[in-house]
């Protein structure tokens, strides 16, 4: 691999975190009643979405929607068999209970994300599309849910009230 494309990898997580952290910014900001700062923050994370894309296209990362499928398992397996336990274990051993938290929800969500993805691939490879679905997403853990939102999440509990469309 060339340097080029070290750098674009590095220039892609760069931008992507800088997006969710302006976005976590502006969430606080709006919290703070700053709401002009708050959307100083977002205009910055809208930008910094296009940066991580440009860059994700440039490394040829983007491929045909089955590619893309198949590469999005991927990363879930990854997550689900490797990265959160191992995560979730050395939380344990330093008493990080917060932390420990946070990765048994992405955990279980990423189970989901997983099992949406595969469904999706088999339908692709069936000649088919999904139906076009609204997704309810749990802003605690980050559950999906399909059509409408459960009365509580069934990893976190949040009701329903909280979730948020997507």
């Amino acid at each position: 691999m060339n340097e080029t494309t070290e750098n674009l990898k590095a220039a892609f997580a760069g931008e992507s975190q800088a997006n969710r952290k302006y976005l976590a910014f502006a969430k606080k900001a709006e919290s703070e009643g700053k709401l002009g700062i708050a959307r100083l923050f977002r205009a910055a994370a809208d930008g910094e979405t296009v940066h991580a894309l440009r860059h994700l296209q440039a490394l040829g990362d983007v491929r045909s929607t089955a590619e893309n499928l198949e590469a999005a398992v991927s990363g879930e397996t990854y997550e689900i068999d490797k990265m959160y336990p191992a995560f979730i274990t050395q939380a344990q051993e330093e008493k990080e209970g917060g932390a420990e938290g946070s990765f048994k929800n992405a955990l279980n969500v990423e189970r989901i994300h997983q099992k949406l993805f595969r469904e999706a691939l088999e339908k692709l490879e069936a000649g088919e599309d999904l139906f076009e679905l609204e997704y309810y997403i749990c802003p605690i853990c980050g559950f999906p849910a399909i059509s409408e939102a459960p009365e509580f999440c069934p990893i976190c509990h949040t009701p329903k009230d909280k979730f948020q469309k997507s």
